[in-house]
């Protein structure tokens, strides 16, 4: 059980790197972009993926939105998966 949660939650924070990663080559070529709720609601489910695709594409560094949410999701996740370890 435990490793099928570690392979789905693996597998949502790739998906969400991809994406982060797909709109940031749309912002390049300015075309139709995933929107920042859609990018803020999938760095919720998947922030490992969002921090690195925030780092690696240099996408949404500068919004605030970005910078204080996703770390804070990060924190959120680390602590549910500690608890859900520990208990």
């Amino acid at each position: 059980m435990l490793k099928s949660i570690i392979i789905i939650y693996l597998i949502i924070s790739v998906l969400v790197f991809i994406i982060y990663g797909t709109d940031k080559q749309k912002a390049k070529k300015q075309e139709y972009r995933i929107s920042e709720n859609t990018l803020i609601f999938l760095a919720f489910l998947g922030p490992i993926g969002a921090l690195l695709g925030m780092q690696l594409f240099h996408h949404k560094t500068k919004k605030t939105k970005f910078r204080i949410c996703i770390p804070i999701f990060l924190i959120i996740h680390i602590v549910i998966i500690g608890v859900v370890l520990w208990t």
